[in-house]
């Protein structure tokens, strides 16, 4: 249930993140979802892409840091209080979200929330014992 993410540190400057895009682009990588975190001198980009190991050493070759990392989709509910009932889960267990950013589906009536956790198998396991639907790589480039 594990999806591959990868972070780019990009310094936050004009035509930085185009550069990414390019490259990407030029190699046929399909951006899926991303995140944009950033300070006033860099940011962190967070992609997944549907060919991880191509984006890794394209942006390598193209002089940027890039690390890959995994991270859980996980489908909620499209309503209110739909992502408080995950987190609550989550609480219940004290599994702690590093971070999180949502995920634009086309076809389906959830939303999909990607998460990084700091214990990844806990919360996996809790999240299944709760019978949440999670996304496998699979699906999630399905959607």
């Amino acid at each position: 249930m594990k999806v591959k993410q990868i972070s780019i540190f990009i310094e936050n400057k004009s035509g930085r993140l185009a550069e990414v895009t390019r490259l990407l682009g030029e190699k046929g990588v399909n951006i899926q979802a991303l995140s944009l975190a950033d300070t006033s001198d860099f940011g962190i980009l967070r992609l997944l892409v549907d060919n991880t190991d191509v984006a890794l050493e394209t942006l390598k070759e193209g002089g940027f840091t890039v690390n890959k990392t995994e991270v859980v989709a996980v489908e909620v509910p499209d309503q209110p209080g739909g992502l408080c009932e995950i987190l609550q889960v989550l609480d219940k267990t004290e599994v702690n979200v590093e971070y999180m950013y949502a995920f634009v589906a086309r076809n389906v009536g959830n939303a999909v929330i990607i998460f990084r956790f700091d214990e990844i198998d806990s919360a996996i396991e809790t999240l299944q014992k709760e019978g949440v639907n999670l996304l496998t790589r699979e699906q999630l480039y399905g959607l």
